[in-house]
């Protein structure tokens, strides 16, 4: 575990949000005391809740006997080390250990909705606090996410909150075309320009002009039409296929993709400039698993019905799946359980959950779910290996302990410590 020389606890959520503590060495106490070093207003909080010592090899946290607890990702803990980036809840407080040299990050969001992006946990507050401060700006955003966790809907959000608001958002899906009409969808091309080119045709980036043009799936982009969108995009200039002369366009351009892009840079598959130009701005969108808890918000989002019941053995059933399809399965799986009658509980019977009948899988969410079930049997092999051993287990994967115990959480990994 990388430990920064100066560390500091951020309030992230909270009655004293905002509030941080320094941490360079030595011990400190956070609680409601006077004396603590993070003095908290929250209610829920003890006296003396938390102890942290900064070591070489982390941030060690003490739970000192709480009446309501401590917890990391979920689990109650008494003793932990955690390293930047790791998330505590105390009360009804959430503390993020952060790097202080990295200067003041971006506080969450205390809305649960940014445009049709729905969520209240932590890292989708986190993530519409960002989208906030991206969208009034011109430059490219890289969108990056699985596949059905609402890229476009990311894209048309940010463009909605935008200056150019008024203007046309315009989509085109490198997935779904042909190589040879790239060029085309994107430029478009004067009449004559091709075999079937009986007119002429705006395209793309003529048609978002004063708005924003949203390019999906921008790894799919073959190398050989990415020279031109650099230029376009540097220039600001298009020219149709077949045309001689160059057209001045106004575009944003937003693009998203569900590869990891720096891979493919380093495979020559993706051009390193033109993946410098796209993300001047860059977003991830979390997938459904790692926000489990914005389950009954979405829900209700998708099935239109705020005050819809979920029954405690449909929730089970909901919390247990882990969503290969993300949003987009779930979108699914709501419509063809409100779909035929519509009775004020969602109940476990009709969501088709655990009983073989899933909804069709695309080639990513079968490769995504194919790669799930991949680390999870590797975790619980580990686990195995180690008699459940946590800290053992990620010496011997050579992962942190943090991430192992992402992991666990992640797939539901019981853990039973023998040693």
């Amino acid at each position: 575990m990388v430990v920064p020389r100066k560390l500091r606890l951020l309030v992230v959520s909270g009655p004293d949000r905002g509030q941080h503590l320094d941490l360079e060495s030595g011990s400190y106490h956070v609680g409601q005391a006077p004396e603590c070093g993070l003095v908290l207003n929250d209610r829920k909080v003890s006296r003396r809740h938390l102890e942290l010592e900064v070591r070489a090899d982390g941030v060690h946290v003490r739970d000192l006997g709480s009446r309501n607890g401590s917890f990391h990702e979920g689990a109650r803990f008494e003793q932990i080390t955690i390293g930047s980036g790791a998330v505590l809840k105390i009360g009804n407080s959430e503390l993020k250990l952060v790097s202080a040299e990295r200067g003041q990050p971006i506080l969450p969001s205390t809305e649960e909705e940014f445009g049709q992006l729905v969520g209240r946990s932590l890292v989708m507050r986190q993530l519409f606090a960002l989208l906030a401060r991206i969208a009034p700006s011109d430059a490219p955003v890289l969108v990056n996410g699985e596949t059905g966790t609402g890229k476009e809907v990311c894209a048309e959000a940010i463009h909605a909150r935008s200056p150019r608001a008024k203007g046309p958002f315009v989509v085109c899906d490198c997935a779904s075309l042909a190589p040879s009409l790239v060029e085309s969808e994107l430029f478009g091309h004067v009449r004559g320009a091709f075999t079937g080119a009986d007119v002429a045709r705006e395209g793309a980036f003529a048609q978002a002009d004063g708005g924003t043009l949203f390019i999906d799936e921008i790894g799919e982009l073959e190398l050989e039409a990415q020279p031109r969108l650099l230029r376009a995009l540097d220039a600001h200039k298009i020219k149709p296929v077949g045309s001689a002369t160059y057209r001045t366009v106004d575009v944003r351009v937003i693009a998203a993709t569900h590869r990891d892009l720096r891979a493919e840079v380093k495979a020559h598959r993706f051009r390193e400039d033109l993946f410098h130009r796209l993300s001047v701005l860059e977003v991830v969108l979390p997938p459904l698993r790692e926000r489990k808890e914005d389950l009954p918000l979405l829900i209700r989002k998708l099935s239109g019905e705020q005050t819809l019941e979920i029954a405690p053995d449909a929730e089970a059933l909901l919390l247990e799946h882990d969503w290969p399809g993300n949003v987009r399965e779930l979108r699914n799986v709501v419509q063809r359980a409100r779909s035929p009658s519509r009775g004020p509980t969602l109940e476990a019977a009709a969501l088709g959950l655990g009983d073989g009948e899933q909804a069709p899988a695309t080639f990513h969410e079968a490769k995504d779910r194919l790669i799930g079930n991949w680390e999870r049997a590797y975790v619980v092999e580990l686990l195995h290996r180690t008699r459940g051993n946590v800290s053992r287990a990620a010496r011997v994967g050579g992962l942190d302990r943090v991430s192992l115990h992402r992991l666990i959480k992640k797939h539901a990994i019981a853990v039973d410590e023998t040693e």
